[in-house]
């Protein structure tokens, strides 16, 4: 999901509550004695034992089905390293992966992981300069692309001299790969410390960090939040989110692999038809953004059945009657919890009998989490807003480093006096006690007014559920009086019939502290968002139409 410009707020949703000291089922079987701890080595494990199980089925735009068993599928990543190495791909070499979702991402990420090679996966609809720029930096051998985006690609490719596959994104890919050569002869045993991937950050503030990722890394994701969901083999997950980002790979795709599960998979995200979709893919795990929940809300049709998911994920920030909704169209509860790319597995995340909407929980049982004041790491009183830190080890259960950038590397990652590694995130939250803790949002999304703290990301949410509003972003605007004042951007639900501004004002004074009411209002047809939903608030500071 991705740095400290990025913040990732999970939700969990489950039939049965899990109390703290619940033990979990289902939890993926240990490796045998002197086995790596690598992606790799899990994968192999997952092929062996599950060979005629399902494991991938995904759904074209066209809503064509294909579908591959553990078995199978593990033949195509066989027949993708034959041509990985014909490409002069080996252990240690990158590949540049600009694709959307579809079966040969998974094919070639797995592949490399085999192989002892390393992804760059990126947003597939990212500009000629971006792609030059994260070639240049990554120094990448290959280049894979879609063909109904390969004019941009290549525009971005005039300095690389790597060669380049064009890719249907469809079954057909690995159809063509499995008429071909599969025997891939002698394979790799990659390190736990060797390098899997390179994760570019959302970039909205600053130059897009690269995220350094490890085949430990994707091994540790993958256990841990097996355990999390409680996930075994008969579960389904359903998978919407784009695949270069952390959220499909390490709680989707790594969890399924470490027990057996199943995935279903879509090229792209309809909201109208999620649910339904859902239903008929027989999905029993699911992973959201805020945004996307909130248009599936807004399209879903009146008539629609509900689903009976048992797990439903979601990253950012939601209202307590959109969470309600949510519950019942999905069949299932929110529960929430905290993470980052950085962070790998999750931090935290709700345990209490009846998930809300508003907590991330308690830390993750072996994790070591504390709300403090910044570098620092002085602790926070109970009630009081800190950052979130978080100890581990760097290329194990915490990312390795930023690609080629030393300096961000030491202000995120600091030792304290017993030279334990702690990931500072950037990310606020509260200590409600026995309750657990409250996301606030980043560090630069609370402001003061008027002296009081204002959390922008926390009015959001609350936006997002007034009289027709799909969903709002806020800002802050100086004031000579106050500091400064919340300025609120709203698109609303129905383009035919916006919401009216002194009815939202109304609407405010009923649902909002004096402070965290916006003091202006814009009406947008939608929000600038990065290709993952997280907003880019500083594309909002005038508005661009609708009215004041």
């Amino acid at each position: 999901m991705l740095s400290g410009n990025y913040y990732c707020v999970i939700v969990i949703t489950e039939r049965y509550a899990m109390s703290r000291t619940a033990q979990w089922q289902g939890a993926p079987p240990a490796p045998p004695a002197g086995s790596a701890s690598t992606f790799s080595a899990l994968w192999d494990r997952a092929r062996e034992r599950h060979s005629t199980r399902p494991f991938l089925i995904f759904q074209n735009e066209d809503d064509a089905v294909s579908s591959w068993t553990y078995g199978e599928f593990d033949r195509a990543v066989d027949a993708v390293i034959v041509r990985l190495r014909e490409a002069g791909v080996g252990a240690g070499d990158g590949i540049h992966l600009c694709l959307r979702n579809c079966p040969a991402f998974v094919a070639i990420w797995l592949a490399a992981a085999r192989l002892g090679a390393w992804i760059v996966p990126v947003d597939p609809t990212a500009a000629g300069r971006e792609i030059r720029q994260q070639l240049a930096r990554t120094g990448a051998r290959l280049g894979v692309y879609g063909r109904s985006r390969g004019a941009v690609y290549r525009s971005g490719t005039e300095a690389f001299d790597g060669p380049l596959w064009e890719l249907e994104e469809s079954a057909r890919d690995i159809d063509g790969w499995l008429t071909g050569d599969t025997v891939a002869g002698s394979k790799t045993a990659p390190g736990e410390r060797d390098r899997l991937a390179i994760m570019f950050t959302s970039g909205t503030t600053s130059q897009p960090k690269g995220v350094v990722l490890t085949q430990r890394n994707y091994h540790c994701v993958a256990v841990t939040m097996a355990e999390a969901a409680r996930l075994r083999p008969e579960h389904r997950w359903f998978v919407t989110l784009p695949l270069f980002h952390g959220n499909a790979q390490y709680y989707c795709f790594a969890s399924a692999i470490a027990v057996g599960a199943s995935v279903a998979l879509t090229a792209g995200f309809s909201a109208s038809r999620w649910v339904s979709d859902a239903i008929a893919v027989e999905a029993t795990h699911a992973s959201l953004f805020a945004a996307p929940m909130r248009m599936i809300l807004a399209r879903t049709p009146a008539q629609q059945r509900p689903a009976r998911l048992e797990h439903v994920w979601f990253a950012q920030n939601l209202g307590a009657e959109h969470h309600r909704q949510f519950a019942e169209l999905a069949g299932v509860t929110p529960r929430q919890l905290y993470g980052m790319t950085e962070t790998v597995p999750v931090v935290t995340y709700d345990r209490s009998a009846e998930p809300v909407h508003d907590l991330i929980g308690h830390p993750v049982p072996g994790r070591i989490a504390r709300l403090v004041r910044g570098a620092s790491l002085e602790p926070v009183p109970t009630g009081e807003t800190g950052m979130i830190a978080v100890a581990g080890r760097r290329g194990d259960d915490l990312f390795a480093e930023y690609l080629d950038d030393p300096e961000a590397t030491a202000r995120t990652l600091v030792q304290d006096d017993e030279g334990v590694d702690w990931l500072l995130t950037g990310d606020l939250a509260v200590d409600d006690g026995a309750r657990g803790w409250r996301f606030v949002g980043r560090n630069d999304d609370v402001i003061k007014v008027a002296g009081e703290n204002v959390s922008l990301t926390e009015v959001e949410a609350a936006l997002a559920q007034a009289p027709g509003v799909l969903e709002a972003a806020v800002v802050a605007q100086d004031d000579p009086i106050r500091d400064r004042v919340p300025v609120a951007y709203v698109v609303p639900r129905d383009e035919a019939s916006p919401p009216d501004l002194a009815a939202l004002e109304v609407w405010a004074t009923q649902h909002l502290a004096k402070a965290a009411r916006p003091r202006e209002w814009h009406v947008i047809a939608e929000l600038p968002r990065t290709s993952v939903g997280k907003v880019r608030r500083f594309k909002l500071d005038t508005p661009t139409n609708g009215e004041h």
